[in-house]
């Protein structure tokens, strides 16, 4: 395992603020606006370097973390931008370690002894100290969506209290995009498992078993065996009762169709027809779910790091650059004896990307309006700490103009697109479009609107309140030699790395393709902020009626 002092990682740093002194201690001027990739691959590093344990939340990983944001921030000239004069805000979050899991099926007078980990993963966000469920019915619930502005109810007042619910991931269109009852093949909220486990709290059910397969879920076993067998978070809720339930959990594709298949019910059949607004829930004859776990229930504090630069004439107006700092932590070990899940991609990279950004906004001229970088906790937790800050802006959304999302950034070279995430929500996406020509290259719609990718990461909360947020990412064909290496390599960080020990820093990545990303986004950012525009949302976005709320505190 190699290891990096936090005295290493500070003199890093420190090395990285040096490059603007001149020799014998003179401030070397202002430089032109140039992104560099030595410095990105080095924070990227430092970031992502074990002994940083994977940058686990409230752990002393947090703390390593937060003093090296905070002093890269200051040496790009940024100020403290969070509560109280300081770099941070703290998020108080609940923590939940279940253990000693036991749980089976039982169908026919049968027992399947389900394994944590291999068929399945059961966690909890409900506070206690255990859950105890026996013989708890079996109701297969579709995609298990309620939603009455599309006519669609999977659950069509059946009583779900007590049972424990099986679900598909996803919703209706992406088995069949025609349908268009979900905005095809595009991933609605609706089809997010954060969203299924809500609802299913609304309906008053023990709990949920979410069917994990790869294509809908954009992601393979290995990422949700990771993600939901280490402790999970919450915010700190006033009435967990109504809005968590006892269990969370998912099960394999073949668990799955082999539980079907002894209740008397063909899995693939009732597949098809819960793509109709017609379906009722279907109960598993004979089959009921028994689980038992200890749980481990503590509240913890987490912190987002905030970076402000004021603006010169309309400071109280405000720009924001947003990506989280967090990763898994420490968890099982791989094939290889890893338990570190270092997160270079993910997200490592579009951390060291706000940093980098910070360094050319603060060696440029000051921007009319305020800059503000904020590096999120607790994304890997359910986008935690951008919720937290949204609930409880320092600045205020009204007034911010809009923000930037940076996470798991190109690392394999040039390309000839920009995929704009949740294309169609924003006027954002005409500039987006506008400077992606100016680059040379040819903005598109998410290339994979099907993974849910507008609802997984760090902007989505403050677009819920209204702040027109863009989320853009280098995408399409590479533009230099050797392609097919970097197509390789590119599918194999989705399929291998993503969320596992293998996601570490590699001196070989070639991050031109980020540059010119970051480049992007800054020359919209500072266009912006250079002027009185206030970007909107297109006609007939959900987010539109929140931004038109507080249109009268926008001049």
């Amino acid at each position: 395992m190699r290891l990096f002092s936090t005295a290493a990682v500070l003199a890093a740093g420190a090395l990285i603020s040096a490059c603007a002194t001149m020799e014998g201690g003179a401030v070397a001027p202002p430089a032109a606006a140039a992104f560099d990739a030595a410095r990105l691959s080095e924070h990227a590093r430092i970031l992502s370097d074990d002994s940083f344990q994977g940058r686990g939340i409230a752990t002393p990983a947090e703390e390593m973390t937060i003093r090296y944001l905070s002093e890269q921030y200051a040496a790009a000239g940024f100020e403290p931008g969070g509560t109280n004069g300081g770099w941070t805000q703290a998020v108080e979050l609940s923590r939940f370690t279940a253990s000693n899991i036991r749980a089976s099926f039982k169908v026919g007078g049968e027992t399947i002894p389900l394994t944590q980990g291999q068929e399945v993963v059961i966690s909890t966000r409900l506070p206690g100290t255990r859950v105890d469920l026996t013989n708890a019915p079996l109701v297969f619930v579709g995609y298990g969506i309620t939603a009455p502005e599309r006519n669609w109810d999977d659950f069509k007042g059946v009583d779900m209290r007590g049972k424990i619910l099986v679900v598909l991931v996803n919703d209706a269109d992406f088995e069949d995009p025609s349908l268009d009852t979900f905005n095809g093949r595009a991933m609605t909220y609706y089809g997010r498992w954060t969203y299924k486990y809500e609802e299913a709290a609304r309906q008053g059910a023990a709990g949920v078993i979410v069917v994990h397969e790869t294509a809908p879920a954009s992601y393979g076993w290995a990422t949700v065996q990771n993600s939901w067998s280490t402790p999970q978070f919450d915010i700190v809720r006033e009435n967990a009762a109504a809005e968590r339930i006892p269990v969370e959990a998912w099960m394999q594709r073949d668990v799955a169709v082999d539980l079907f298949r002894r209740a008397g019910l063909d899995f693939e059949a009732l597949k098809v027809s819960a793509r109709s607004r017609d379906f009722r829930p279907v109960p598993l004859p004979g089959a009921s779910f028994s689980g038992a776990f200890d749980v481990s229930t503590s509240r913890v504090t987490t912190h987002n790091v905030i970076a402000r630069l004021p603006g010169a004439t309309h400071p109280d107006e405000t720009i924001l650059y947003t990506g989280h700092w967090d990763h898994i932590g420490v968890g099982e070990p791989d094939a290889n004896g890893d338990t570190i899940f270092n997160g270079a991609v993910d997200n490592a990279t579009g951390t060291a990307g706000l940093l980098e950004m910070a360094r050319v906004w603060g060696a440029g001229p000051r921007p009319g309006r305020s800059v503000v970088m904020i590096s999120f906790t607790a994304e890997e937790s359910g986008l935690l700490g951008s919720e937290f800050y949204a609930a409880n802006p320092i600045y205020p959304l009204a007034t911010t103009v809009a923000g930037f999302n940076i996470d798991a950034m190109n690392v394999y070279g040039r390309v000839t697109d920009v995929d704009i995430i949740g294309s169609g929500q924003s006027n954002l996406d005409a500039r987006i479009t506008a400077e992606a020509a100016r680059q040379g290259r040819m903005a598109r719609p998410d290339a994979n609107p099907a993974s849910g990718s507008y609802f997984r990461s760090d902007h989505f909360p403050l677009a819920k309140r209204g702040v027109p947020m863009a989320y853009a990412d280098g995408g399409g064909a590479f533009r230099d030699e050797p392609v097919a290496e970097r197509n390789a390599a590119r599918s194999e960080y989705g399929a291998r790395r993503y969320h596992q020990a293998d996601d570490e820093w590699s001196p070989d990545w070639d991050l031109r393709g980020q540059v010119e990303d970051l480049e992007m986004i800054y020359a919209i950012g500072r266009d912006l902020a250079n002027s009185r525009d206030w970007p909107e949302w297109m006609p007939g976005s959900e987010f539109g009626p929140a931004r038109a709320s507080s249109a009268s505190q926008r001049r």
